[in-house]
C-alpha cells in the first residue's frame, strides 16, 4: 500500500514518541512537576506526535483498534468490543455535510477518509491488521493537506508501502447472557496488495440477543395503587456485513478509491406481558403477548479520485449512495386463561430511506503558509415511509390487509420526503507562524424540502454558515483551540410522518409534522489541551455555548375537535452550555508505566420555553452531567491486559415533556470489564463482561388528565428493566 508522507511528519530522537522542542515556559507547574521534562526538537509546522509501530511491539496488538487504545488521549471506553449507554437517544444530530467535521476524534488512513457513512474509516481499524501499519500520527493542528475538516485532533494510520504478502485475520466469539442463552459470532478480513491495488474484503457476525425484563408499579393520586406490569422483552438478533475497501495507485499523481458495504440486522422481537389490576375487590391479571418480526437491511457504496498537479495542487471528487429499509410489524394478543388468543392490534410500519451525495474540490497554495480549497456538495434523501393501523373495534368493518382488525385513519401514514440540497464551500488555510494555524470557511446551503402522499408540502431553506477555527501551540505540550461556527442540524425525516410509538404502551402511533425547518446554532468553543511530556497523558478542558434558533422539540400540534396530539416542531430560541474535563494519565511516576487511567467529568445545564407550560426548564433527554473512569494495565511479560470503564449520569435532570406526561430517566453507574492475554502462536484470548454490577434502567412518569399545562393528575408510573450481564469471550488472530 501506498504510504504517503503527512505534512508534519517528524523524526524521533531516542524516543518511542516524537515530542516538538524542548520546553520554553513552565506551564501548569503542578503537572510539570510530576512529570521529567526530554529534551525535543521542533519541527516548523509543530503540533504532530508520531508513533512508530516499534512502539506498539510489547503489547503485541492484532488490529489497528488495538494500537489506537494504547495511545493517551485516544483510548475508547475500557476498550470493550460492546458497550453500554444509560441515555435514551439525546435530540441532537450532526452538522449538515460531509465537509461539516463534527469535532472529537477524525480518522484518516494514508491521508485519505473513506467515502461513506456506514463503511466509513473508523469501522475499517478492527480490520487493519497490525503487521500492516508502519507508524500512527496524531496532528493537533489544522492543513489544507487533511483530507478530513473539524476534527479536534486527526488520527492518521499510515500502512507500509509494500506488504510482504496477504493475510487473513479472524475472531471467533461467543456471548452468554443472563438468561442462559449463548449466541456465537465472529469475522473474517482478508487484506493485502497485489500491484497498484490494495485490498481488504471482511464478513462480520455480531450477536445483538437482548432479553430485557421490566417491572411497573402505578400509582393513582392519593398514593392508591393502580396496576402493577411485569413485561419480558426478547429480541432475537444477529447483525450480519458485508464489505470491502479497495484503492488503486493510477500514477504517481493520480488514485482512486472504491467501498462497498451490505448488512443484514433483522431484529425478531417476543413480548410477554402481564398487566395485574389492583383498583378492584381482588387484582385482576390481564396478559398479552405481541410478535415483532423485525426486518433491517441496508446497503452502501461510495468512492472517490484525487489527482494531485505538478505545482502540488490537488483536485478530489468522491461519491456516495446509500439505502436502508426498515419493516416493523407489531401485532398484540389478549392471552385467555385457557390459553385461547384475540389479537387487538396490527400496527404495520415500513420506510426506505436513500441518500445520494457528490462533492468535489479543488486545493491550491496562495500565499507562503496559505492554501485555499474551494467546490461544491450535492445531496439527494429519500424517505419513502408507510403506515397501516388496524384496532379490535364493535364498530367498522375488518380487513384482512390491516391483519384482520378494524383500520384506523392515521394523519400523514403514507408520505415520501425529500430533500435536494447544494452547498458550495471556500475553505482558506493559513499557518500564521510555527505555531499559530487559522482556519476559515465560508458555506452557502440551499435547499428544498418537499412531501407528497397524505401530506403535500415544499420548503425552501437558505443558510450561510461561516466558521473560524484558530489554534495556538502555547508550549510544545500546552495548545489553546478557540472555535466559532454556524452549525444547521440534520433533520430526522422520520419526524415529518407518523412512526411507531415504542416508548408507551398507551399509545401506538406518533404524529408527525409536515412544517419543520432545520435547527441551527451558534457554537462558540474554547478548548485547552496539555500532553504531558515523555508521553505521560493528556489533560484537557473544554467549554463550549450553543444558542440555538428554530431548535427542535415537541410541540402541541392537536387539530380542533380532535385528541390531543404532539410532533416534532420548532420552538424558537435555546441555550446549553456545556464544562468538561477529561485526563489520560500513564502511572510511570508510581512505576506502572504500563497502566493507564482515564477520567471525565462534565456539568451542562440547558434552557427553553416549554411549549405546553410556557415555563423555562432543560431540554428534552438533556442530562446535566456525567462523570467516567477507567483504567487498563498492560503486563507485556505476561502478553496480558486488563481493565475496566464506570460511567454515571447525575440523575436528576434528564427528562422529556410532552403534551400529557412529564417522564425521567435514572440508573446506577454502568460497569464495563475485561481481560485479554496472547497465547498459543499469538492467538489473542478476550473476555469482556458488559453491565457488570447488572444494573437496570429506571423510568418515572408522571401522566396528566388532559393536558399537562391543565396540572391535573392521573397516575405516576415507577418503571426499571434491565437486560443483566452480558459475557463475551473471543478469539482472534492472524494467518
Amino acid at each position: 500500500m501506498t504510504c504517503i508522507k503527512s505534512p508534519r511528519a517528524l523524526t524521533r530522537h531516542n524516543h518511542p514518541v516524537t515530542r516538538i522542542r524542548p520546553l520554553t515556559a513552565l506551564i501548569v507547574s503542578t503537572l510539570l512537576m510530576s512529570a521529567p521534562v526530554l529534551a525535543q526538537e521542533l519541527e516548523d509546522d509543530g503540533s504532530t506526535v508520531r508513533y512508530p509501530a516499534a512502539y506498539f511491539a510489547e503489547y503485541s496488538p492484532v488490529n489497528a483498534q488495538d494500537m489506537l487504545a494504547r495511545i493517551p488521549g485516544l483510548e475508547s471506553n475500557n476498550n470493550s468490543s460492546r458497550g453500554g449507554s444509560q441515555q435514551r437517544g439525546n435530540a441532537s444530530r450532526g452538522g449538515r455535510g460531509l465537509g461539516s467535521g463534527g469535532g472529537g476524534t477524525q480518522i484518516m488512513i494514508n491521508g485519505k477518509r473513506t467515502a461513506g457513512k456506514d463503511n466509513d474509516t473508523q469501522s475499517q481499524l478492527a480490520r487493519i491488521n497490525a503487521d500492516q501499519v508502519n507508524y500512527i500520527e496524531l496532528i493537533r493542528g489544522t492543513s489544507g493537506d487533511l483530507d478530513v475538516r473539524g476534527g479536534d485532533q486527526v488520527v492518521n494510520i499510515v500502512l507500509y508501502e509494500q506488504l510482504a504478502n496477504t493475510s487473513l485475520s479472524y475472531d471467533v466469539s461467543t456471548d452468554y447472557y443472563d438468561d442462559g442463552e449463548a449466541k456465537p459470532g465472529g469475522s473474517l478480513s482478508y487484506g493485502g496488495q497485489a500491484g497498484a491495488l490494495n485490498f481488504l474484503f471482511s464478513a462480520v457476525a455480531e450477536p445483538k440477543y437482548e432479553h430485557r425484563v421490566s417491572h411497573e408499579n402505578s400509582i393513582l393520586p392519593g398514593y392508591v395503587p393502580n396496576d402493577t406490569i411485569r413485561e419480558d422483552r426478547v429480541r432475537k438478533q444477529t447483525a450480519y456485513t458485508l464489505s470491502t475497501n479497495l484503492g488503486y495507485e493510477i500514477s504517481a499523481n493520480s488514485s482512486a478509491r472504491f467501498n462497498a458495504l451490505y448488512a443484514e440486522n433483522d431484529d425478531p422481537t417476543s413480548v410477554d406481558r402481564i398487566t395485574t389490576t389492583l383498583t378492584g375487590a381482588a387484582p385482576v391479571a390481564y396478559l398479552e403477548r405481541e410478535d415483532i418480526p423485525g426486518e433491517r437491511s441496508n446497503w452502501e457504496i461510495g468512492g472517490d479520485y484525487e489527482y494531485r498537479f505538478g505545482n502540488g495542487n490537488r483536485f478530489k471528487a468522491l461519491f456516495i449512495s446509500n439505502e436502508t429499509d426498515t419493516a416493523n410489524l407489531r401485532e398484540r394478543y389478549h392471552v385467555l386463561d385457557d390459553g385461547s388468543e384475540t389479537k387487538n392490534l396490527f400496527l404495520d410500519n415500513g420506510s426506505v430511506l436513500t441518500e445520494r451525495i457528490i462533492r468535489g474540490s479543488y486545493t491550491m497554495d496562495i500565499f507562503g503558509g496559505q492554501n485555499l480549497e474551494f467546490g461544491a456538495e450535492r445531496a439527494q434523501t429519500i424517505l419513502d415511509s408507510s403506515l397501516r393501523l388496524g384496532v379490535a373495534s364493535s364498530t367498522g368493518t375488518p380487513s384482512p390487509e390491516w391483519g384482520g382488525l378494524v383500520p384506523v385513519n392515521v394523519a400523514n401514514a403514507n408520505t415520501e420526503v425529500e430533500e435536494v440540497r447544494y452547498e458550495p464551500f471556500l475553505i482558506h488555510n493559513w499557518r500564521l507562524n510555527p505555531r499559530m494555524s487559522l482556519e476559515t470557511s465560508l458555506v452557502y446551503e440551499t435547499s428544498e424540502i418537499s412531501q407528497s402522499g397524505d401530506s403535500t408540502n415544499s420548503q425552501n431553506f437558505n443558510f450561510f454558515k461561516p466558521k473560524v477555527d484558530y489554534r495556538f501551540d502555547v508550549t510544545p505540550q500546552l495548545q489553546l483551540r478557540m472555535l466559532v461556527e454556524k452549525v444547521v442540524r440534520q433533520l430526522s425525516f422520520t419526524d415529518f410522518v407518523a412512526a411507531t410509538d415504542n416508548e408507551d404502551n398507551d399509545s401506538n402511533t406518533l404524529a408527525g409534522n409536515t412544517n419543520l425547518r432545520p435547527d441551527f446554532w451558534w457554537n462558540y468553543n474554547f478548548t485547552a489541551e496539555y500532553r504531558l511530556a515523555d508521553d505521560l497523558g493528556v489533560v484537557s478542558a473544554n467549554l463550549y455555548h450553543h444558542r440555538h434558533s428554530d431548535f427542535l422539540q415537541r410541540i402541541d400540534v392537536t387539530k380542533p375537535g380532535g385528541p390531543l396530539e404532539s410532533a416534532p416542531g420548532n420552538l424558537g430560541k435555546a441555550d446549553m452550555v456545556v464544562a468538561e474535563v477529561k485526563g489520560s494519565l500513564r502511572l510511570t511516576q508510581f512505576g506502572l508505566p504500563n497502566v493507564l487511567v482515564t477520567g471525565l467529568a462534565s456539568t451542562r445545564d440547558s434552557w427553553v420555553k416549554d411549549p405546553f407550560t410556557n415555563e423555562i426548564h432543560r431540554f428534552n433527554n438533556y442530562m446535566r452531567g456525567e462523570y467516567q473512569f477507567g483504567f487498563r494495565h498492560d503486563i507485556p511479560e505476561w502478553r496480558l491486559n486488563y481493565g475496566l470503564n464506570v460511567r454515571d449520569r447525575i440523575d436528576g435532570g434528564t427528562k422529556r415533556w410532552d403534551i400529557e406526561d412529564i417522564e425521567s430517566d435514572h440508573a446506577d453507574p454502568w460497569v464495563t470489564a475485561f481481560v485479554e492475554m496472547v497465547a498459543f502462536k499469538d492467538i489473542t484470548f478476550r473476555l469482556d463482561v458488559n453491565n457488570t454490577t447488572d444494573v437496570d434502567m429506571c423510568r418515572d412518569r408522571i401522566r396528566y388528565v388532559g393536558h399537562i399545562a391543565n396540572n391535573i393528575l392521573e397516575e405516576v408510573e415507577y418503571n426499571c428493566g434491565g437486560a443483566g450481564r452480558v459475557f463475551t469471550l473471543k478469539a482472534s488472530g492472524t494467518f
